[in-house]
């Protein structure tokens, strides 16, 4: 727990507090958490708060992993979320526990479903997730690391990425058609399960764009690709989106395989 006492971490916290409860304040009270500017600034609030304490600690914005790094790690993580999302989705279809649309599959192959799909996945997705990622893997993964282990690292930060979506999850629309509670206990595991895969690859690539394609791609294969091609057969919502059982039980396996996998700083002896 010592990087927690230490002035960049409580500063960048404290920023990112102040300049999200800003925000949380009119997106609450509108319901809309999941569309329109409100919803891209608060994604940029980390970004922000970790650019500032940067200066102000550091002088520079260096230390946030601007260098591209070595390019299978940047791959692995734009395409791991194609991977345990892929798996989800397809065992959904499967069973039966939802229905592929036909309908909005053949729509998404066609040359304007192509462009407006290559868009999201490009601007939509990264723009939102960089924001956040300069924050959570650019400044504080880092910044923890220099007193904690790489798995203290992946709790503590995983605890504070889904508090700071707990706001938005329990008092907008930001979550499913499930009880509010089953949808937040499926993100929060969700979310833990994958922020060690987060945190491996940051520390291992010492990259932030790591951070960003893994975050990107998660959105985009999810949210633009398959839950719009998932029709619900009656307790579909139960086990696809980020609230459902589906990736909740992804992320403890996606977890589980780089806790497995070690220190991502231990380097190899001969």
């Amino acid at each position: 727990m010592k990087a927690l006492t230490r002035k960049p971490v409580l500063m960048f916290l404290g920023i990112t507090l102040i300049l999200s409860v800003i925000l949380y304040i009119p997106i609450i009270g509108m319901g809309m958490g999941t569309q329109g500017f409100l919803t891209l600034g608060i994604m940029w609030c980390p970004g922000l708060a970790a650019i500032f304490t940067s200066l102000m600690c550091y002088k520079s914005i260096k230390g946030l992993g601007w260098h591209w790094g070595e390019t299978r790690w940047q791959l692995l993580s734009y395409f791991l979320p194609f991977g345990y999302a892929g798996i989800v989705y397809g065992l959904i279809w499967i069973l039966g526990l939802g229905q592929l649309d036909l309908t909005t599959l053949s729509s998404m192959v066609t040359v304007p479903g192509f462009i407006r799909l290559l868009i999201l996945a490009t601007l939509g997705t990264g723009i939102t997730a960089l924001g956040e990622e300069i924050g959570w893997r650019g400044f504080l993964v880092p910044e923890m690391a220099k007193n904690l282990d790489w798995i203290r690292v992946s709790l503590y930060s995983g605890v504070i990425w889904i508090l700071w979506h707990t706001p938005l999850i329990l008092f907008s629309d930001y979550h499913s058609y499930t009880p509010i509670w089953f949808g937040w206990l499926c993100f929060a595991v969700m979310v833990m399960g994958t922020n060690f895969a987060y945190t491996w690859l940051r520390l291992k690539s010492t990259s932030l764009w790591t951070a960003v394609l893994l975050h990107g791609g998660h959105n985009f294969i999810i949210q633009a690709m398959l839950d719009p091609l998932t029709l619900n057969t009656g307790k579909t919502f139960y086990f696809t989106t980020e609230f459902g059982i589906g990736l909740a039980v992804a992320g403890v396996i996606v977890g589980l395989i780089f806790w497995k996998i070690g220190d991502p700083l231990k380097k190899k002896t001969a």
